[in-house]
Order: structure tokens, then sequence, then C-alpha cells
């Protein structure tokens, strides 16, 4: 998916280079119709990710996020939650999602192993589908559950569509204000999972 930013250039610089407020024009907040064609990208991905491991190293691979839930607007983004076994070698790890085609962000403040690695993304914007993998060791994560509550509560699933509506609209092209504006409501309804 191209956003029609392609003749931005922003000096040369790599996408790591880039500050949040490029990243942001270069890759806007869009929110699609759902797409059944979703679900085909997550299997196909999934299982090219887990053929490329052997079957100690990935304890549970999940589709999480709002392209998981059928009828959903969402960004056309693939959000695969991947949990991974404690002795895993995390440079494999790394050099064999690179090999997939996939870029890495450490991202200290999420859950050991602190790795998100994504796909879909050059320096002229949204390239081919968008992927993000999150790699977490075993655990009880609340974006599985999430997932679940919003497939069994569809007045609920539209609730979040609209606040997403709402946001993409007001911060189209800042991805942390539109994450962080969403938090809030997100936590309410893992407390509700959680019980």
């Amino acid at each position: 998916m191209e956003n029609g930013n392609s003749s931005l250039d922003f000096a040369g610089k790599s996408l790591s280079e880039m500050t949040t407020e490029e990243l942001g024009i270069l890759f806007p907040i869009i929110i699609s119709d759902y797409s059944d064609k979703w679900t085909e990208l997550y299997f196909s991905e999934a299982k090219m990710i887990t053929d490329s491991f052997s079957k100690t190293e990935i304890v549970r691979i999940d589709h999480i996020g709002s392209t998981a839930i059928a009828g959903l607007k969402a960004k056309p983004t693939i959000d695969i939650l991947m949990q991974v076994s404690e002795q895993i070698d995390i440079q494999k790890l790394k050099d064999t999602f690179k090999s997939l085609g996939y870029l890495i962000n450490n991202h200290p403040e999420n859950p050991a192993p602190h790795l998100t690695f994504v796909k879909g993304y050059t320096k002229q914007g949204f390239k081919g589908q968008a992927y993000h993998v999150h790699i977490r060791y075993r655990g009880d994560w609340d974006e599985i559950r999430f997932k679940e509550y919003l497939l069994k509560h569809d007045k609920v699933a539209k609730e979040y569509e609209t606040l997403k509506l709402k946001l993409a609209e007001k911060y189209p092209n800042d991805r942390e204000a539109y994450t962080n504006s969403k938090t809030e409501w997100i936590e309410k309804i893992n407390k509700l999972t959680r019980r």
C-alpha cells in the first residue's frame, strides 16, 4: 500500500534516523474497511515465520490487533504476537527475521525480550503489506485476551472502531498520540478480561 508520500526524501535519512514527526508524515494513520484477506495474510506470514524456527523455539503464535476481528475497521497492519522459548538465541532470532525482510525495533519499554519486527516500511512510505511481529516470552498476554473479548462483544468492538476513527482524524500524522489516546480505553477492557 502506497501512502502518496513517495516524493518525500527527508535528506536521505534511514528510517531509524528519522524523528517521530517525520515518521508520522511518511506513515500516516489510515483506517481501512475490514478485509477477509487479513486473516489469509496472517496465516501465510505465520507459516513462513514458524517454518523458519524449530518447534522448540516458538511456544505460540497469534493474530492480534484489530485486523484479527472480523468486520472491524482497522489500520491495515497485520499484528502478530509470537511467544518464544526463553532458551531461544536472540541473535539467531534477529538474523532470521532480517532474512525474512523485517526491520528490527528494539523496545526497552516492552516486556522481555524487548523486540518487535516490522515489514512494509520504506523510506518512500508503505510498500506492500505492513506487518508487526511482537516477540514475547511465554505468558498470559493482554493482547490475546483483548482480541478474544472483542470477538465475543460486537457492541464493544464497534465502540473501539468509533474511537479509532475519531483519533485517526484527530492525529493523522502522530502515531504516538493516536496510540496513547487509546490506552485508557484498552486498559478498561483489559481489566475486564483479567477477572
